[in-house]
């Protein structure tokens, strides 16, 4: 039986860095991607192999399906776990910022999967792997915008699955909680306007707040096992929830009244914040 072949997008750091090692250790050929392939500091393996790839550049990753196609013989399994995080009060977000959080979550997502579909229906198989949030599915206060993109990915990948399921191609969204990686210190940009100051007290509080999530979370190689766990499921089941109090959290959103829950996040998010 010959290798199965994995493509991870965003591989460079974090989650994808871990679903890289992980798969590789256990035998698949992994091709690790990323817009600056000189960075990488992935250990050689005869498994492994590292290609370019920009998520918001047609050309660029149709050159990486085209070479990976060419170097391992197959693609299986696409990973969109390429990101970008930045928070903060929306007012003071600009239009450019807003963009490119739409463009690398949820454009380079859809991206990826158009150009990849065309090798996956011709064998009638494939997997595609979206690493989402458990924020495409619930919400807290100074995430607007990257909520905005999650919910975008999660509702396109179930209404596409409908579309899929007759080549035998299936989707699966992995949905992390808090996450050890550096999203919540290098990666995450936070929303600036010197001209809008009549939210920087809320701001500050929720802020410091929702970053201490980060303190007890567990490390990216737990999201690293559910996808491998979800690859090799053989079902259709399209979400899994993963890491910190996330299964907790959606399952409360599911048994709760929304005003319920949403006076629970703001207990725990607003917590010595004052309203003036």
């Amino acid at each position: 039986m010959s290798k199965k072949t994995i493509l991870v997008t965003g591989s460079s750091t974090g989650i994808g860095k871990s679903i890289v090692d992980y798969f590789v250790a256990k035998g698949w050929n992994v091709a690790a991607t990323m817009r600056t392939p000189e960075k990488s500091t992935f250990t050689p393996h005869e498994n492994l192999r590292i290609y370019a790839l920009d998520v918001t550049e047609i050309q660029s990753i149709r050159k990486a399906i085209d070479l990976v196609i060419q170097d391992f013989g197959d693609i299986d399994v696409i990973v969109n776990n390429a990101g970008y995080g930045a928070v903060g009060i929306f007012e003071k977000a600009s239009p450019e910022e807003i963009q490119k959080q739409f463009d690398t979550n949820v454009f380079g997502a859809m991206n990826m999967i158009r150009e990849i579909l065309p090798h996956f229906r011709a064998k009638k198989d494939g997997i595609i792997v979206n690493i989402t949030s458990m924020g495409g599915r619930i919400t807290f206060p100074l995430y607007s915008v990257y909520h905005g993109t999650k919910w975008a990915l999660e509702g396109f990948a179930e209404s596409l699955q409908y579309e899929l399921k007759p080549f035998n191609i299936r989707i699966k969204n992995i949905e992390p909680g808090a996450i050890k990686t550096d999203f919540y210190t290098r990666s995450m940009n936070l929303f600036s306007n010197p001209a809008v100051k009549e939210y920087d007290t809320y701001e500050k509080v929720v802020f410091n707040n929702t970053q201490s999530a980060e303190k007890n979370a567990p490390g990216p190689e737990v999201v690293a096992r559910k996808v491998f766990k979800a690859v090799n499921s053989g079902n259709y089941r399209i979400r899994y929830v993963v890491g910190g109090q996330g299964p907790l959290l959606i399952l409360l959103r599911k048994m709760i009244p929304l005003s319920w829950f949403m006076a629970m996040v703001r207990m725990a998010t607003e917590k010595g914040w004052k309203k003036e």
